[in-house]
């Protein structure tokens, strides 16, 4: 029997939960990635990280770095590497536009998550500038208070 088309056990999606909270996020785009067979099959099957993942700006493209995809258990002889660097795909406006933000603003690239979007793996990637600690500080204030909030109309209810 064929999956179902919203059937959520087949799309998976790996975050970065650094990210949120080691930046400040500002552009978002979404690009392809160019993968092999087996990493494909990885991905889908949940064993991969982009915990450490970060892009840079290289020969004309965007490059992804520090995203580790396991090797596929039944992949044979053709493995890959699996921390190996991979081509991010995005058009010539959206390179241009992280150059520049790249350049001017000192900002840097990371990945945020990796998903499928029908039949193909998508990265959402961002630029961001790097919290200080007391940034951290305040966000783990301002979640607390939230908290602490939603539990005093919980229990007046």
């Amino acid at each position: 029997m064929a999956a179902t088309k919203h059937d959520p056990s087949r799309y998976t999606e790996l975050r970065n939960p650094k990210a949120l909270r080691d930046f400040f996020v500002h552009d978002k785009f979404e690009a392809g990635i160019k993968l092999a067979g087996t990493e494909v099959k990885s991905i889908r099957a949940g064993k991969a990280q982009i915990t450490d993942a970060f892009a840079r700006l290289e020969k004309g493209g965007v490059w992804l770095y520090g995203a580790y995809v396991e090797e596929y258990s039944h992949g044979g002889l053709s493995q890959h590497a699996p921390r190996r660097v991979r081509q991010l795909l995005l058009n010539a406006n959206e390179i241009r536009k992280l150059q520049q933000q790249v350049e001017t603003g000192g900002r840097s690239i990371v990945a945020l998550r990796m998903y499928f979007k029908q039949a193909l793996v998508k990265v959402e990637i961002a630029t961001a500038t790097g919290k200080k600690q007391f940034d951290k500080r305040a966000d783990i204030k301002k979640r607390e208070l939230n908290l602490e909030a939603r539990k005093a109309l919980k229990f007046r209810k």
